[in-house]
């Protein structure tokens, strides 16, 4: 997987920056001297900086640079904004400017004895993220920036694999134990935070249910417990819902579940992500055009097996269950076609009047045997579900559903202390009518009006009225069409902060 770049943290009186390669970067809080450790030179070039209108006009968290720094030998000084009293939010932005501008080789961060050293360090790595994993030929701006520091474009690792030696930050701080201490947990957040980006990233030739299901079977090594359910298994355990979605592909369906117990005896929190690997729409097939992004249609799942990562590695004091149903929505002389019925899990009989609106019927018997099996204290589901909730929120916010407003509220403050977009839209019994069948107990779409609230409706016939349940629409917000403050341009691992922030605050077992 991709892991996050390597921080490492120093004190003051080890710093040399006079000899130190890459980038410096410092962050300069309003009216703050420049950096007495800083050269002459230097110490000149960044106070006319920091006298000038570029900077001044500058807002918190964003960045200016200095191009090769006289008295250094580092290739650019970067001045971050960032006041010494300020939020989560903008500490990690502040970060992001740096993570954004990363060099081949080694960036040094003037951290000083700021407080939100820490919040900063997590937006340096979450922004510094980049998947490369298929890309054969380094770029232009690569090369140039492997030649200036002297090595190779094409230097081997240690194993000899040619990839780029991997880059690394230092930060300089006045107390780099404490630093590293609170920094921890954020470093096990953005490795959750990658590997749901790699996972929403991978092609689905690669990615394929088979493969799914060995990564997150090779977290074992972390501590988890995990389980593969196979098509037998899941058709004993009635299925069928699911195992109609996937019977058009040639890539096995797949249950898998993920136990983290670290909380004694308590009930546990189940995650349910949807987990369709490719998702042609079937029989009813999607257009051509934009075809290709269906490769994230797994994103709900990736966010579960993210946050599962993130709570092994951290060892949290929770215990939280994450199941993923995991399938391919083909079409084929075998697939599912509209107009089919079939029975779920909890016994209710489904019409299929389009084979497009599939994550519901994974999501509905996974959700049913989360239940059954594992009696929770509450649910969360995950999915790429519907465009609706795109026209609906576009890129900024995931749709959330609930049948129970303090939980909601649980996860929107979870949502906004970790400044990823969330907002609620309604349930209401009025909506069932547009997705009452004729022949069979319900049918999965009620077409074009109310899409995102109708799938909702219908999850929710799959939820014990006893159990506190949220649904999360992450169609817009998985794969945005641009860089976020904090990812590149690709896959933004939405949802995995949020809910380690939820098992944080609500879940966890208090010292």
């Amino acid at each position: 997987m991709t892991h996050p770049v390597e921080i490492s943290f120093t004190s003051v009186e080890n710093q040399d920056l006079v000899s130190r390669k890459g980038r410096i970067a410092v962050l300069v809080a309003p009216n703050a001297r420049v950096p007495s450790s800083l050269p002459r030179p230097a110490r000149a070039a960044v106070a006319r900086a920091l006298a000038s209108d570029a900077w001044k006009a500058l807002k918190p968290g964003k960045s200016l640079e200095l191009g090769f720094p006289a008295g250094l030998q580092a290739d650019a000084i970067q001045l971050v904004a960032l006041p010494r009293r300020t939020d989560v939010a903008t500490a990690r932005k502040a970060g992001a400017s740096i993570g954004a501008k990363l060099g081949k080789t080694q960036t040094t961060v003037l951290a000083g004895d700021h407080p939100m050293a820490a919040e900063v360090a997590l937006g340096l790595a979450l922004r510094a993220y980049d998947f490369s994993a298929y890309k054969t030929k380094k770029s232009d701006s690569d090369a140039e920036a492997a030649a200036s520091d002297g090595t190779p474009a094409a230097a081997e690792d240690a194993n000899g694999t040619g990839e780029a030696a991997q880059r690394n930050v230092v930060f300089i701080h006045a107390d780099p134990e404490k630093l590293a201490r609170a920094a921890a947990d954020g470093a096990a957040v953005a490795e959750g935070v990658f590997f749901t980006r790699d996972l929403v990233s991978e092609p689905a030739n690669v990615l394929t249910t088979t493969d799914f299901a060995d990564r997150l079977l090779a977290m074992r090594e972390l501590g988890l417990e995990i389980e593969v359910l196979d098509e037998d298994e899941l058709a004993k355990l009635g299925m069928r819902a699911l195992l109609g979605v996937g019977q058009g592909s040639e890539s096995p369906s797949k249950v898998v579940v993920m136990r983290w117990n670290g909380g004694g005896e308590e009930a546990p929190l189940a995650l349910i992500g949807k987990g369709v690997v490719f998702d042609t729409g079937g029989i009813s097939i999607k257009p051509s055009g934009g075809m290709e992004e269906m490769t994230m249609d797994m994103g709900g799942a990736g966010v579960v097996a993210g946050v599962m990562r993130t709570l092994a590695l951290r060892r949290a004091k929770a215990n939280v269950v994450g199941l993923v149903g995991l399938v391919e929505n083909m079409p084929d002389g075998k697939a599912q076609r509209p107009g089919d019925i079939v029975r779920s899990m909890k016994g209710d009989t489904i019409e299929v009047i389009n084979t497009d609106a599939e994550g519901r019927l994974v999501l509905a018997d996974v959700l049913w045997y989360a239940q059954e099996r594992f009696k929770p204290a509450a649910m969360i589901d995950l999915a790429t579900l519907t465009g609706a909730v795109i026209i609906a929120l576009g890129h900024e916010n995931a749709g959330v559903f609930s049948n129970d407003d303090a939980f909601a509220r649980q996860l929107l403050a979870a949502a906004g202390a970790e400044g990823e977009g969330a907002w609620r839209l309604p349930l209401s019994p009025a909506y069932d009518e547009l997705i009452n069948s004729r022949l069979a107990d319900i049918k999965n779409t009620g077409g074009r009006p109310a899409g995102s609230i109708t799938a909702a409706q219908f999850l929710q016939r799959f939820v014990s009225k006893d159990v506190p349940w949220i649904h999360l629409d992450i169609a817009g917000v998985a794969l945005p069409p641009a860089a976020t403050d904090l990812a590149p341009k690709g896959a933004s691992g939405w949802g995995v902060m949020t809910l380690n922030r939820l098992v944080r605050d609500h879940y966890e077992a208090k010292a």
